[in-house]
């Protein structure tokens, strides 16, 4: 007889997946919610109409527009001078943990805390980031199984946060950005599939696998090296074609999308090459690998926030990763305004967790910085987002018959995008987070 042990996070994450989302279904029979504000941003058009009017039943909305009639006993809320959003997408978060900007502390906190511990940080992660805006996430990357029993807490209306869809461990080769720092073997267990580390093409799907089997809504890969870890270069390549073409073919077999963390060039062609559906960072990209990506409709997900916030604490970093987040930080303010120019497709993303959770909103304001317009910024973390976690369906657009995630921020962020980082009301499934009562 084989014993097998199961992490308490993965336990907590059976137990509430056992429990289903019954716990937080919407009472349908509950009056209307009327939300009112002068201003409402179309994410389909990149436009605002005036005023703005959303019709909210139960966890959805019924009616949108100017002039919808008002429900018989509806509850309204007039938000005045203020603009109602889509509830924000952030396509790049590790909800399991945060920096402080102290390199060697947060990794000594790292090493130290147990799992259970750690969800109770990543609990408080989750409700600052709902409150913040952002109703939904694409967690690509965590330990221990805790962002996978985030999502289910959620989910089962245990926890308030984001709606999340997790990748469990990212994957990627022995060494690489994927893998543990280099702590002396007899001190650690060697990582494995499992874990997300593989080598061989045989290997890789297998990592895909574990991965799926253990409740993985997305499948995030590491062609190409990272700047946070120690002992591999920011922009080599890690993974051979096959090993690539294994990885996303594995996860599109199951329906799974793909996220490719590259910041170097010939990486992002080959995950391009191998049918990649987004490309994290992309700090080195050239234009010949902007064009494929635009050609392909492949995402851009460039997390400007975590090197600003990274450019911040560089000095205080071991020397081999301040040299990479140098590096790195350089290149992607061109490469960004390459593919602004290019038209490629991007989506919102912040890496959340190298900084502050709850600050994701700044990303719409660096976008624009960089010369995307405000309302491209805004489409970037609203219905793009929505597009490539593939949840257009339900999510990404103030339509009739989707989810009420429902943001609202004071004034008219096309004119201050900064307005972002402040909402005055959130809403998630017809459920007031935030609002101007609270």
């Amino acid at each position: 007889m084989t014993l097998r042990i199961i992490p308490q996070a993965l336990a907590l994450a059976a137990l509430t997946s056992a429990m289903g989302s019954s716990l937080a279904a919407p009472d349908t029979n509950q009056p209307a919610v009327v939300l009112k504000a002068r201003h409402l941003f179309d994410s389909v058009s990149g436009k605002l109409t005036e005023p703005g009017m959303v019709v909210v039943q139960g966890d959805k909305i019924q009616a949108v527009g100017a002039d919808v009639k008002v429900p018989t006993g509806a509850r309204v809320i007039d938000l005045g001078d203020a603009t109602l959003l889509p509830g924000f997408i952030d396509a790049h978060v590790h909800m399991s943990a945060e920096s402080s900007g102290n390199w060697y502390g947060d990794w000594y906190e790292g090493l130290m805390r147990f799992p259970a511990e750690q969800s109770l940080y990543g609990a408080h992660y989750a409700k600052i980031t709902l409150e913040a805006g952002i109703t939904t996430v694409r967690d690509l990357g965590s330990g221990d199984y805790i962002s996978l029993g985030l999502r289910n807490a959620i989910k089962a209306g245990v926890i308030p946060g984001p709606r999340m869809l997790v990748a469990n461990s990212a994957i990627g080769s022995t060494g690489g950005h994927a893998d543990q720092d280099p702590v002396p073997p007899q001190r650690i267990a060697v990582a494995g599939p499992l874990q997300g580390v593989c080598n061989g093409p045989d290997q890789c799907r297998e990592a895909v696998r574990y991965q799926i089997k253990y409740g993985a809504d997305v499948i995030k890969f590491m062609p190409s090296g990272g700047v946070l870890s120690l002992s591999d270069p920011v922009d080599n390549v890690q993974l051979t074609q096959d090993e690539m073409n294994a990885i996303v073919s594995e996860a599109h077999a199951w329906k799974r999308k793909v996220a490719a963390h590259c910041h170097g060039d010939l990486a992002a062609k080959m995950a391009i090459a191998a049918g990649v559906d987004s490309i994290e960072h992309g700090s080195f990209l050239r234009d010949d690998t902007l064009l494929e990506m635009k050609r392909k409709h492949v995402y851009l997900v460039p997390t400007l926030f975590a090197g600003a916030w990274a450019g911040q604490y560089v000095d205080k970093f071991p020397p081999a990763i301040a040299a990479k987040a140098r590096a790195a930080s350089d290149a992607s303010h061109q490469m960004f305004q390459h593919a602004i120019k290019l038209g490629v497709a991007i989506a919102m993303g912040t890496d959340a967790g190298v900084e502050p959770h709850g600050q994701n909103a700044r990303e719409f304001s660096l976008m624009t910085k960089e010369g995307l317009s405000a309302s491209q910024a805004l489409m970037a973390g609203t219905a793009n987002g929505a597009d490539l976690l593939g949840i257009a369906d339900q999510t990404g657009t103030l339509q009739s018959g989707k989810y009420a995630d429902i943001v609202a921020v004071a004034g008219n962020p096309l004119a201050d995008m900064s307005a972002t980082e402040h909402p005055v009301l959130v809403m998630k499934e017809g459920v007031l987070y935030l609002s101007p009562k609270n």
